[in-house]
């Protein structure tokens, strides 16, 4: 398991007790993992954002407190969010890691994550290369819509 995982998961197990909200000290956790406080922080950028359902306030000095609140996101405010985001294209490989994270947020299924797979494979999107993104785009954002619950 990588040091960010390790990290990750650690923060994750302190929201265990019905707590939907922590705080921590940077430099505290940078010792108990022996590593250097920014790796803390990119765990803490990358793993704890509101699309994923957390709330960060970080402040510096006296070793870096910081709070994380862990917010209530629905499945529909989710995918809206991501519809809303992706741009007029995407790559395969960007919807890998969006479905990738659906699935480890229990967002969707494994037959759901292979039929958008599938939906938004390069063998599926018989068009020329230049169209593939904007199609893929497309299709995919009107998959999510369709799993959108009302």
């Amino acid at each position: 398991m990588r040091m960010s995982d390790m990290i990750e998961e650690f923060i994750k197990d302190l929201f265990k007790d019905d707590n939907d909200y922590i705080e921590i000290q940077r430099n505290d956790l940078a010792e108990y993992f022996n590593c250097v406080p920014s790796q803390i922080n990119y765990v803490i950028q990358t793993r704890f954002k509101p699309s994923q359902g957390y709330y960060v306030e970080s402040k510096r000095g006296g070793g870096g407190h910081i709070a994380i609140k862990k917010i209530n996101v629905t499945k529909s405010n989710y995918f809206m969010h991501i519809i809303t985001s992706v741009g007029d294209s995407i790559t395969a490989q960007e919807i890998d890691i969006f479905i990738s994270n659906f699935l480890s947020y229990g967002m969707i299924s494994e037959k759901e994550a292979k039929l958008l797979k599938v939906a938004t494979s390069d063998k599926v999107l018989k068009v020329p290369q230049n169209l593939k993104d904007s199609l893929r785009a497309s299709i995919f954002k009107n998959m999510l819509l369709n799993l959108v619950e009302d």
